[in-house]
């Protein structure tokens, strides 16, 4: 048999290496609902542990310059995935707008009715003849309806103030005796942070069925697209990471967004783990019907559409 040299072995196999191409990542873009913080964990640290990259995918997490346009970006093919709002699908999808959710970020609410804990109202029935500050009306307003409803006061019995987004520095102001839209795993510590301690009434407590926080959407014609499934796998991995080590992953977020790394956002970090979906693509059918039909009552939507209408299974 004849010998070929070692040399002329290891050149054959670079000169294969070279000659044989290897296959680029499959881009996918992804538009935030907000700027970056810890509820985008998962998608930060499976970018920061190499899970996009092992799934064959090239994802760039874009912050939106309007938050409001995530929904008509996505369905417009201008980003692949958007991380919304479950209760924002449903009037998207009235509005004629060709997107559909796919997985679960947050699984939780995060809203609710914020007070000073050493302030008058101690229940929800003390807000009646007191200002309640909004940031956006529809979802939050008709929330807080229900809420009150559980406690026997209506609407005309309270004052709305459009303080837009400043919900802490109004209501530690004195501006309002409280507010709607503040985030739990947010705000509270905010407030402590400023010296004044909070209260929060949650609305799956008090008559609002319960409901996804942020969820995941991509626009109708790309059901189908293998660039899903290993999307979702990769962001389902580090969720459990993210659980079995939460330090280590918020080492892992900093590196990648180091102005966040505040006393702020590290309180946030953990307050926001317990609310994330360990099984992403998981759909519990009868919470979102039930979650559709009281925003028919509502009056925000004329009829719940199905769920086969507003939702895939890209497993």
């Amino acid at each position: 048999m004849r010998k070929i040299p070692l040399l002329a072995i290891a050149l054959g196999a670079l000169a294969l290496a070279v000659s044989t191409p290897t296959r680029a990542a499959d881009k996918l873009t992804v538009l935030l609902e907000w700027f970056v913080n810890p509820d985008h964990a998962p998608l930060v640290v499976a970018d920061r542990l190499g899970l996009f990259e092992k799934a064959g995918l090239d994802v760039e997490l874009v912050a939106p310059s309007d938050p409001s346009s995530v929904p008509r970006l996505v369905a417009a093919g201008q980003a692949d995935v958007g991380v919304h709002y479950q209760p924002s699908l449903y009037l998207d999808h009235a509005a004629g707008l060709p997107i559909v959710r796919f997985a679960t970020l947050v699984e939780t609410p995060l809203n609710g009715i914020t007070v000073l804990a050493d302030g008058p109202v101690r229940t929800l029935a003390d807000l009646k003849g007191r200002k309640i500050g909004y940031s956006v009306s529809g979802f939050e307003t008709a929330l807080l309806g229900r809420m009150l409803s559980s406690a026997g006061v209506v609407m005309d019995d309270v004052e709305l103030v459009n303080v837009n987004f400043a919900l802490t520095p109004a209501l530690i102001g004195g501006k309002v005796d409280a507010t709607v839209g503040s985030y739990r795993n947010f705000e509270l510590t905010q407030m402590r942070l400023e010296g004044r301690e909070g209260r929060i009434f949650y609305p799956e407590e008090h008559g609002v069925p319960t409901y996804d926080e942020l969820i995941l959407v991509t626009r109708r014609a790309l059901e189908g697209d293998d660039r899903l499934p290993r999307f979702l796998a990769a962001v389902e991995d580090a969720t459990l990471y993210l659980t079995n080590h939460p330090e280590e992953a918020r080492k892992l977020f900093v590196a990648a967004y180091p102005d966040l790394d505040n006393e702020l956002n590290r309180r946030a970090w953990f307050d926001t783990l317990p609310r994330f979906a360990r099984r992403p693509a998981a759909l519990d059918r009868r919470r979102y019907e039930r979650f559709g039909a009281f925003l028919v009552e509502q009056g925000l939507i004329g009829k719940a559409p199905s769920l086969d209408d507003i939702n895939i299974d890209v497993r």
